[in-house]
């Protein structure tokens, strides 16, 4: 009778891990949703619905990423406009995520000035009067959350 109930056991684990590995694997996305195509069908997917510009006009955001506004604030003046605007996204692939910024901040004339990747990854890009930094943190629960943050360069003193 104990052997039974051990078989039944050991079925009911195995079960539960096929189904919670097949539901992991089934609830995935990327930002490159398809990574095994070619780059010539990614590109005319991200050129036609790549993602969001929100309070920025040169920073796209991919438009999988939750816009999380109670994080998030902008400080505006006639002169610049700053701030950080937070988004987050369940299972969502780190490196792809990258690429993507990396690629579209190009588009939108930012230069890369340096990058730290990692389980948390910063990028760091500039124009002649502001700078952004954007950073990816991949929590441990399956959350990744990107934080993009934007000002004015300073200004010389006299």
């Amino acid at each position: 009778m104990s052997q039974n109930l051990f078989l039944r056991r050991v079925f009911i684990g195995l079960s539960l891990v096929v189904f919670l590995g097949a539901l992991w694997m089934g609830c995935t996305t990327t930002v490159k949703e398809r990574r095994g195509e070619s780059a010539q069908t990614e590109g005319k997917e991200l050129s036609q619905s790549p993602g969001k510009y929100y309070h920025f006009e040169d920073v796209l955001v991919p438009g999988e990423l939750k816009y999380k506004p109670r994080k998030s604030f902008v400080y505006e003046t006639p002169r610049f406009k700053a701030g950080i605007l937070v988004f987050s996204k369940w299972w969502l692939d780190g490196e792809s995520l990258l690429d993507f910024f990396m690629f579209h901040m190009e588009k939108d004339n930012w230069k890369l000035v340096n990058s730290f990747k990692g389980k948390e990854s910063i990028l760091n890009f500039s124009k002649p009067d502001k700078t952004c930094t954007i950073r990816t943190i991949e929590r441990w629960y399956g959350t990744t959350e990107v934080e993009v943050r934007v000002g004015p360069l300073g200004e010389k003193k006299m």
